[in-house]
């Protein structure tokens, strides 16, 4: 929570309900970021190979977080009412194999 993407220091409630709510979700998302990264962990695991971490080296236990950040240059553009998907590269694809296939339909790969 001291992280500053949490901009936990510019929440204040008094209200015990709302604190209570708010910790709910924070903690509902967090066990959702921890199933998303066992599963890719899982599946790496399965697979015997790893993804390159912020140095290079593969990595067996890549975590959630970088996975976030390598797929942050990826874009949507629209031409004459036709999608495409920008900046796709191979290494993302294999990344995104590892996870659930639902997430494949977010870059339109269902």
């Amino acid at each position: 929570m001291k992280y500053p993407l949490f901009f936990a220091d510019s929440f204040f409630s008094e209200n015990t309900e709302r604190i209570e709510t708010m910790l709910f979700l924070m903690s509902l998302c967090l066990l959702v970021y921890n199933l998303g990264q066992r599963q890719l962990r899982n599946t790496l695991k399965r697979i015997k190979t790893g993804i390159k971490n912020k140095l290079g080296k593969l990595t067996m236990t890549p975590t959630l977080r970088w996975v976030f950040q390598c797929f942050q240059g990826i874009h949507l553009l629209t031409l004459d009412d036709v999608n495409q998907i920008v900046n796709f590269t191979s290494s993302r694809h294999f990344i995104l194999s590892c996870l659930p296939s639902s997430c494949r339909k977010y870059y339109l790969l269902s």
